[in-house]
Protein backbone atom coordinates (compact mmCIF):
# COMPACT_ATOMS: atom_id res chain seq x y z
CA UNK A 1 0.00 0.00 0.00
CA UNK A 2 3.36 2.13 -0.65
CA UNK A 3 2.87 5.39 -2.56
CA UNK A 4 3.56 4.84 -6.18
CA UNK A 5 6.86 4.92 -7.31
CA UNK A 6 9.03 4.83 -10.40
CA UNK A 7 9.85 1.78 -12.25
CA UNK A 8 13.82 1.07 -12.14
CA UNK A 9 16.02 -1.42 -13.08
CA UNK A 10 19.03 -2.76 -10.75
CA UNK A 11 21.84 -5.22 -11.08
CA UNK A 12 22.72 -8.11 -8.89
CA UNK A 13 25.21 -6.40 -5.88
CA UNK A 14 27.20 -7.27 -3.28
CA UNK A 15 26.26 -5.93 0.03
CA UNK A 16 28.71 -3.30 1.77
CA UNK A 17 28.75 -3.09 5.59
CA UNK A 18 27.61 -0.38 7.78
CA UNK A 19 24.45 0.25 6.45
CA UNK A 20 22.05 -0.15 3.28
CA UNK A 21 23.25 0.21 -0.21
CA UNK A 22 20.83 -0.10 -3.21
CA UNK A 23 21.38 -3.09 -5.33
CA UNK A 24 19.99 -6.50 -6.01
CA UNK A 25 20.69 -9.33 -3.99
CA UNK A 26 20.14 -13.15 -3.87
CA UNK A 27 18.22 -14.35 -0.94
CA UNK A 28 17.10 -17.89 0.29
CA UNK A 29 13.62 -17.37 -1.49
CA UNK A 30 15.35 -15.48 -4.60
CA UNK A 31 16.19 -12.02 -4.85
CA UNK A 32 15.34 -9.08 -2.46
CA UNK A 33 15.62 -5.19 -4.13
CA UNK A 34 16.76 -2.49 -1.89
CA UNK A 35 15.91 1.19 -3.33
CA UNK A 36 16.45 4.47 -1.80
CA UNK A 37 13.05 6.38 -1.35
CA UNK A 38 13.17 9.37 -3.68
CA UNK A 39 10.52 11.30 -2.27
CA UNK A 40 11.85 10.65 1.25
CA UNK A 41 15.35 11.11 2.94
CA UNK A 42 16.82 8.39 5.10
CA UNK A 43 14.52 5.78 3.72
CA UNK A 44 14.18 2.89 1.97
CA UNK A 45 12.27 0.45 0.08
CA UNK A 46 12.45 -3.16 0.09
CA UNK A 47 11.10 -5.33 -2.51
CA UNK A 48 11.20 -9.15 -2.57
CA UNK A 49 10.71 -10.68 -5.61
CA UNK A 50 9.59 -7.88 -7.50
CA UNK A 51 7.12 -7.09 -4.60
CA UNK A 52 7.27 -4.17 -2.33
CA UNK A 53 7.63 -5.92 0.87
CA UNK A 54 8.82 -2.94 3.38
CA UNK A 55 9.55 0.42 4.18
CA UNK A 56 12.06 2.16 6.53
CA UNK A 57 12.98 5.46 7.29
CA UNK A 58 16.62 5.06 9.03
CA UNK A 59 16.74 8.01 10.43
CA UNK A 60 12.83 8.13 11.89
CA UNK A 61 11.99 4.79 13.48
CA UNK A 62 8.05 6.40 14.08
CA UNK A 63 7.66 7.15 10.67
CA UNK A 64 5.02 4.69 8.54
CA UNK A 65 4.74 4.52 4.74
CA UNK A 66 2.40 1.95 4.71
CA UNK A 67 -0.87 2.49 5.45
CA UNK A 68 -2.01 -0.99 6.98
CA UNK A 69 1.00 -0.51 9.69
CA UNK A 70 -0.51 2.74 10.33
CA UNK A 71 -3.75 1.17 11.19
CA UNK A 72 -1.39 -1.41 13.20
CA UNK A 73 -0.08 1.63 15.54
CA UNK A 74 -3.58 3.03 16.07
CA UNK A 75 -5.11 0.00 17.41
CA UNK A 76 -2.15 -0.88 19.24
CA UNK A 77 -1.29 2.40 20.29
CA UNK A 78 -4.31 3.34 23.00
CA UNK A 79 -4.25 -0.56 24.15
CA UNK A 80 -0.69 -0.43 25.91
CA UNK A 81 0.85 2.37 28.24
CA UNK A 82 4.49 3.07 27.24
CA UNK A 83 5.89 2.28 29.89
CA UNK A 84 4.38 -1.39 29.76
CA UNK A 85 6.94 -4.38 29.11
CA UNK A 86 5.10 -5.26 25.74
CA UNK A 87 6.18 -8.95 24.92
CA UNK A 88 5.47 -9.08 20.72
CA UNK A 89 5.77 -11.76 18.19
CA UNK A 90 5.73 -10.89 14.71
CA UNK A 91 5.32 -13.24 12.05
CA UNK A 92 6.81 -12.09 8.89
CA UNK A 93 9.69 -10.02 8.92
CA UNK A 94 11.11 -8.43 6.17
CA UNK A 95 12.73 -5.14 6.96
CA UNK A 96 11.48 -5.23 10.75
CA UNK A 97 9.89 -1.86 10.26
CA UNK A 98 7.00 -2.92 12.72
CA UNK A 99 9.34 -4.15 15.15
CA UNK A 100 11.44 -1.03 15.03
CA UNK A 101 8.47 1.22 15.84
CA UNK A 102 6.74 -0.83 18.33
CA UNK A 103 10.69 -0.74 20.17
CA UNK A 104 10.59 3.11 19.52
CA UNK A 105 7.28 3.39 21.17
CA UNK A 106 7.88 0.55 24.11
CA UNK A 107 11.71 1.02 24.93
CA UNK A 108 11.15 -1.86 27.38
CA UNK A 109 9.78 -4.42 24.82
CA UNK A 110 10.59 -7.92 24.38
CA UNK A 111 9.95 -8.88 20.37
CA UNK A 112 10.25 -11.82 18.21
CA UNK A 113 10.25 -11.43 14.67
CA UNK A 114 9.84 -14.72 12.34
CA UNK A 115 11.15 -14.97 9.29
CA UNK A 116 11.23 -18.22 6.70
CA UNK A 117 14.61 -16.24 4.89
CA UNK A 118 17.83 -16.39 6.48
CA UNK A 119 19.77 -14.63 4.34
CA UNK A 120 17.28 -12.14 4.14
CA UNK A 121 17.30 -11.48 8.01
CA UNK A 122 21.57 -11.18 7.70
CA UNK A 123 20.76 -8.67 5.43
CA UNK A 124 19.01 -6.29 7.22
CA UNK A 125 20.59 -7.25 10.60
CA UNK A 126 23.25 -5.55 8.53
CA UNK A 127 21.70 -2.73 6.69
CA UNK A 128 19.29 -1.27 9.68
CA UNK A 129 19.69 -0.26 13.00
CA UNK A 130 17.23 -2.43 14.77
CA UNK A 131 17.77 -3.40 18.33
CA UNK A 132 19.33 -6.52 19.04
CA UNK A 133 18.38 -9.28 21.52
CA UNK A 134 16.89 -9.64 24.05
CA UNK A 135 14.85 -6.16 22.93
CA UNK A 136 14.45 -7.75 19.27
CA UNK A 137 15.47 -11.17 17.95
CA UNK A 138 14.99 -12.49 14.75
CA UNK A 139 13.87 -16.41 14.40
CA UNK A 140 14.37 -18.11 11.07
CA UNK A 141 11.54 -20.33 10.50
CA UNK A 142 8.14 -21.12 9.26
CA UNK A 143 5.70 -19.26 11.35
CA UNK A 144 3.17 -21.44 11.65
CA UNK A 145 5.96 -24.27 12.97
CA UNK A 146 6.99 -21.63 15.22
CA UNK A 147 4.02 -20.11 16.28
CA UNK A 148 3.12 -24.10 17.42
CA UNK A 149 6.08 -24.49 19.81
CA UNK A 150 5.51 -21.45 21.63
CA UNK A 151 4.46 -21.49 25.31
CA UNK A 152 0.68 -20.65 25.47
CA UNK A 153 0.00 -17.42 27.44
CA UNK A 154 3.96 -15.92 26.32
CA UNK A 155 3.11 -13.01 23.87
CA UNK A 156 0.56 -9.87 24.37
CA UNK A 157 0.61 -9.17 20.58
CA UNK A 158 1.14 -11.41 17.55
CA UNK A 159 1.00 -9.65 13.95
CA UNK A 160 0.54 -11.98 11.00
CA UNK A 161 2.19 -9.89 8.00
CA UNK A 162 3.22 -12.86 6.02
CA UNK A 163 2.15 -12.89 1.97
CA UNK A 164 3.40 -14.83 -1.17
CA UNK A 165 2.48 -12.81 -3.56
CA UNK A 166 -1.11 -10.93 -2.62
CA UNK A 167 -2.23 -13.44 -0.29
CA UNK A 168 -1.35 -14.62 2.93
CA UNK A 169 -0.75 -18.21 2.06
CA UNK A 170 -3.64 -20.53 3.32
CA UNK A 171 -2.35 -22.83 6.40
CA UNK A 172 -1.58 -19.11 7.70
CA UNK A 173 -5.65 -18.23 8.10
CA UNK A 174 -7.45 -21.37 9.19
CA UNK A 175 -8.91 -21.88 12.24
CA UNK A 176 -6.72 -24.37 13.41
CA UNK A 177 -4.01 -21.74 13.22
CA UNK A 178 -6.09 -19.09 14.80
CA UNK A 179 -6.80 -21.62 17.83
CA UNK A 180 -3.08 -21.82 18.01
CA UNK A 181 -2.28 -17.55 18.14
CA UNK A 182 -5.15 -17.51 20.92
CA UNK A 183 -3.43 -20.21 22.97
CA UNK A 184 -0.45 -17.84 22.69
CA UNK A 185 -2.03 -15.05 23.69
CA UNK A 186 -1.76 -13.66 27.10
CA UNK A 187 -5.36 -12.70 28.61
CA UNK A 188 -6.61 -9.27 26.63
CA UNK A 189 -3.77 -9.56 24.32
CA UNK A 190 -4.17 -8.37 20.50
CA UNK A 191 -4.51 -10.90 17.76
CA UNK A 192 -3.67 -8.62 14.26
CA UNK A 193 -3.85 -9.99 10.89
CA UNK A 194 -2.52 -7.91 7.57
CA UNK A 195 -5.25 -9.66 4.64
CA UNK A 196 -4.66 -8.49 1.07
CA UNK A 197 -7.69 -9.33 -0.98
CA UNK A 198 -9.32 -8.56 -4.52
CA UNK A 199 -12.51 -6.08 -4.88
CA UNK A 200 -14.39 -9.41 -4.10
CA UNK A 201 -13.44 -9.26 -0.27
CA UNK A 202 -14.43 -13.15 -0.35
CA UNK A 203 -10.89 -13.48 1.88
CA UNK A 204 -11.11 -10.77 3.80
CA UNK A 205 -15.06 -12.26 5.23
CA UNK A 206 -13.46 -15.67 5.37
CA UNK A 207 -10.82 -14.97 7.41
CA UNK A 208 -13.62 -12.38 9.73
CA UNK A 209 -15.36 -15.74 9.98
CA UNK A 210 -12.53 -17.73 10.93
CA UNK A 211 -11.20 -14.85 13.74
CA UNK A 212 -14.74 -14.13 14.94
CA UNK A 213 -14.63 -18.19 16.17
CA UNK A 214 -12.00 -17.88 18.36
CA UNK A 215 -12.00 -14.26 19.54
CA UNK A 216 -15.19 -12.69 20.76
CA UNK A 217 -14.09 -9.26 19.73
CA UNK A 218 -13.44 -8.87 16.25
CA UNK A 219 -12.90 -5.72 14.69
CA UNK A 220 -12.09 -4.52 10.77
CA UNK A 221 -9.85 -1.54 9.76
CA UNK A 222 -9.46 0.00 6.13
CA UNK A 223 -10.22 2.55 3.91
CA UNK A 224 -13.66 3.26 2.51
CA UNK A 225 -12.72 2.46 -1.20
CA UNK A 226 -11.71 -1.07 0.01
CA UNK A 227 -14.06 -2.11 2.31
CA UNK A 228 -17.04 -1.15 -0.49
CA UNK A 229 -14.84 -3.43 -2.98
CA UNK A 230 -14.07 -0.46 -5.04
CA UNK A 231 -9.86 -1.41 -5.25
CA UNK A 232 -7.38 -4.31 -4.63
CA UNK A 233 -5.46 -3.35 -1.32
CA UNK A 234 -5.32 -4.33 2.64
CA UNK A 235 -7.76 -5.38 4.92
CA UNK A 236 -6.30 -5.35 9.01
CA UNK A 237 -8.49 -7.47 11.07
CA UNK A 238 -7.69 -8.11 14.85
CA UNK A 239 -8.92 -10.09 17.38
CA UNK A 240 -8.79 -10.06 21.64
CA UNK A 241 -10.94 -11.63 24.34
CA UNK A 242 -11.60 -7.94 25.56
CA UNK A 243 -12.71 -4.59 23.45
CA UNK A 244 -10.13 -3.17 21.25
CA UNK A 245 -10.58 0.14 19.02
CA UNK A 246 -12.75 1.61 21.30
CA UNK A 247 -10.75 4.74 22.09
CA UNK A 248 -11.23 7.92 20.67
CA UNK A 249 -7.28 8.17 19.69
CA UNK A 250 -7.73 5.33 17.49
CA UNK A 251 -10.84 7.33 15.91
CA UNK A 252 -8.87 10.06 15.63
CA UNK A 253 -5.62 8.77 14.55
CA UNK A 254 -7.24 6.68 11.75
CA UNK A 255 -9.11 9.58 10.40
CA UNK A 256 -6.02 11.60 10.19
CA UNK A 257 -3.74 9.28 8.10
CA UNK A 258 -2.91 10.10 4.60
CA UNK A 259 -5.61 7.50 3.51
CA UNK A 260 -8.52 8.23 6.12
CA UNK A 261 -10.03 4.77 7.56
CA UNK A 262 -12.81 3.24 9.11
CA UNK A 263 -13.15 0.95 12.41
CA UNK A 264 -15.51 -1.86 12.07
CA UNK A 265 -16.71 -3.00 15.63
CA UNK A 266 -17.51 -6.57 16.14
CA UNK A 267 -21.18 -6.19 15.04
CA UNK A 268 -20.53 -4.84 11.89
CA UNK A 269 -17.95 -7.11 11.33
CA UNK A 270 -20.44 -10.08 11.98
CA UNK A 271 -22.81 -8.63 9.20
CA UNK A 272 -20.12 -8.24 6.87
CA UNK A 273 -18.70 -11.82 7.23
CA UNK A 274 -22.64 -13.18 7.55
CA UNK A 275 -22.57 -15.97 5.19
CA UNK A 276 -18.57 -16.78 4.65
CA UNK A 277 -17.36 -20.01 5.33
CA UNK A 278 -14.53 -20.41 8.23
CA UNK A 279 -11.15 -21.69 6.69
CA UNK A 280 -9.79 -24.94 8.20
CA UNK A 281 -7.33 -27.44 7.41
CA UNK A 282 -7.55 -30.00 5.08
CA UNK A 283 -8.25 -33.32 6.63
CA UNK A 284 -5.48 -35.40 7.25
CA UNK A 285 -4.68 -38.10 4.63
CA UNK A 286 -6.12 -41.66 4.96
CA UNK A 287 -4.42 -44.16 5.92
CA UNK A 288 -5.02 -47.33 3.59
Amino acid sequence: MGRRRETRTSTPATPKTGGPVEGVFEIDTGTCELLKDRWQPGAWILKINGAESSHIDVDDASSLDFEYMRWFAALIGPHWAPDVRLRALHLGGGACTMARYLADDYPDARQVVVEIDGKLTELVREWFDLPRAPLLRIRVGEARAVLETLTADSRDLIIRDVFAGILTPTPLTTLEFTQQARRVLSPGGIYVVNCGDTRDLAVAKRECATIAKVFEHVVVISDHAMLKGRRTGNIVIAGSDVPIGDSAASTRDLLMGAVPAALWQTEQVARFASGAAVLTDPPPPVTP
